[in-house]
């Protein structure tokens, strides 16, 4: 990525008309979105202001990594419950100069005392507790994107924040889970100021490159005083993780699983992430004629939720932590694999079990690994500039009750939860392995130039959200604001991402929009149907044009920079 000076304004407004392909004529849910379209940035988020941070350093001349640094930092104290600074973020980044695209996997890890292990086999991960918490991967995401793609310096790229923060807001709330909600005190947010500036003062102190000045932002947060007080509050709390777990957190930077879907090129996150089943659940339908079968008709539904089905088995009888699962992801995408279990999709009548396959032995099913006991927040963010850059990033944190960290103003999350203690699966929780999150951001190629980057808030739902979204736009025409608004139907029949639970096997959710003869047929073709008012996952994207150099931002809140 390269640096270019830029005196330009923010502007939220309507879409500007750019070549799509041809728009779809299906009818579309109502549904609020910031539409924001230009040539050179544009930015969506979950929050106006973190957005508006992200501008605001495109204005200043910085790029893609820069403003998406600033966003995420934003989001973390104006999205609190949704993501924070004890969160992590998976990040997509493609480079236009090194015309390649790299995964940054801001995850952090469980603790690596074995007794902390045991602890949890025998009593669980309690959710929301501080024991559920992993090491904070937020900030060292944010150092590695900024050391490897940025041109700005952490000092800057937190400013907007800091501005945030010194205006006092926004209150946090615990909820206790019995409709109780506790206000946490105003002090946190000028503790976090303080620590902010900590950081700040450690990379001007700092002698060397300008990557190393952001390493010292790093050292200071995981192996200096900030760590320190970290620790001092997890032995007050009763948590099990020590500076040692911080210390040793470092963001790995790898290469996403690439895979095609009727010409276009979809990268995701590996197997830490449920992304892959996206994957696994294109190449299915890559050999139905979903464009014949009409959008969101019984055929089409039926079809997709199906396939989505054996998918979903296969994340949850495979995916994990690849530095401690064996995960088959080749075999699993393979075309051989991907034909037999296409077999498997009935037409008439909908999957009542969950079905994982044997990619090792080349079966189409096999009983699942995980058949009991069941035990009882996200934000978006996608960023382009006017080199041809693009960023995707589902940044989280999950409710948390801990409360903030003492004096640090750091707020963590739970997402230890997102493992589970069934000995011998690969995403049982072990020492220092890091949970299969449900995180999944997307980028849409077609011949090797991006054409759109999708985020999507909303668990184990994200990815169905996607998969929709893009066979909106590939199958059907829209453009991006309509694939945004268009209604979406989902299933809960997985095993949850979260506290071990599964839904009712067969389950669909279809929008109250939908055709009443629709519905009955596919009640008739055996799927548990519910009614919503509620979209599917909380959307986010950026539609390219590369003919045009035009990008379009669509989501809860959109800005373009003129």
């Amino acid at each position: 990525m390269r640096n270019k000076s830029l005196i330009l304004a923010v502007l939220l407004l309507s879409l500007v008309p750019c070549v799509w392909p041809q728009a779809t004529k299906a009818p579309f849910l109502s549904r609020h979105a910031s539409i924001a379209a230009g040539s050179h940035g544009v930015v969506v988020s979950g929050k106006p202001a973190a957005t508006a941070a992200g501008i605001k350093i495109l204005q200043q001349g910085g790029n893609a990594a820069d403003a998406g640094a600033a966003t995420l930092l934003a989001l973390s104290v104006t999205s609190v419950g949704a993501f924070c600074v004890g969160g992590e973020i998976p990040i997509l980044v493609y480079s236009a100069d090194q015309k390649s695209v790299k995964l940054l996997e801001g995850q952090g890890e469980a603790p690596r005392d074995p007794k902390a292990i045991a602890w949890y086999m025998k009593h669980g991960i309690p959710d929301g507790d501080v024991k559920a918490a992993a090491v904070p991967g937020t900030i060292d995401a944010i150092v590695t994107l900024l050391k490897l793609y940025g041109t700005k310096s952490f000092e800057e790229v937190v400013q907007p924040t800091l501005a945030i923060l010194d205006a006092g807001g926004p209150t946090w709330y615990i909820d206790t889970g019995s409709g109780e909600r506790i206000e946490t005190g105003v002090h946190w947010q000028a503790d976090l100021a303080v620590t902010y500036r900590k950081l700040v003062d450690s990379e001007k102190a700092a002698k060397g490159t300008r990557q190393q000045k952001l390493q010292a932002v790093s050292d200071r947060f995981y192996r200096g005083d900030i760590a320190d007080a970290l620790e001092a509050w997890y032995i007050e709390k009763g948590g099990f993780l020590r500076k040692q777990d911080l210390a040793a957190h470092k963001t790995p930077v790898v290469d996403p699983l690439k895979t095609t879907y009727r010409g276009y090129e979809v990268y995701k996150a590996g197997p830490l992430t449920q992304g892959p089943y996206l994957s696994q659940t294109l190449r299915l339908l890559e050999g139905f004629d979903l464009k014949k079968m009409g959008f969101n008709s019984a055929d089409y539904i039926h079809t997709v939720i199906e396939a989505e089905k054996l998918a979903l088995a296969d994340r949850d009888e495979y995916y994990g932590d690849p530095n401690y699962a064996k995960v088959p992801m080749q075999l699993l995408l393979s075309d051989q694999y991907t034909n037999m279990r296409r077999e498997l999709i009935d037409p008439k009548r909908a999957s009542l079990e969950l079905r994982p396959g044997d990619p090792y032995n080349m079966k189409a099913t096999r009983p699942p690994t995980i058949t009991g006991p069941w035990h009882g927040g996200t934000t978006v963010m996608c960023v382009t500039d006017k080199f041809g850059n693009v960023i995707a990033a589902t940044p989280s944190g999950l409710s948390s009750t801990a409360g903030v960290a003492g004096r640090t103003g750091i707020i963590h999350g739970s997402r230890l939860s997102s493992l589970n203690t069934f000995a011998g699966t690969p995403n049982v929780i072990q020492a220092g392995k890091r949970p299969r999150i449900t995180l999944s951001p997307t980028l849409l190629f077609r011949d090797n130039h991006p054409v759109m980057a999708i985020s999507v808030a909303g668990g184990d739902q994200q990815d169905q959200a996607a998969i929709q979204v893009i066979l909106d736009y590939v199958e059907f025409g829209m453009k991006p604001e309509e694939a945004f608004s268009a209604p979406r139907f989902s299933t809960t029949h997985f095993i949850s991402s979260f506290s071990q639970e599964r839904a009712e096997l067969g389950s669909l959710s279809l929008p109250n929009a939908l055709p009443e003869e629709v519905q009955a047929d596919l009640r008739a073709r055996g799927h548990v149907i519910t009614m919503s008012r509620e979209a599917v996952g909380g959307v986010a994207l950026i539609g390219i044009d590369p003919k045009a150099k035009q990008a379009t931002a669509v989501g809860p809140a959109a800005g373009e920079m003129e």
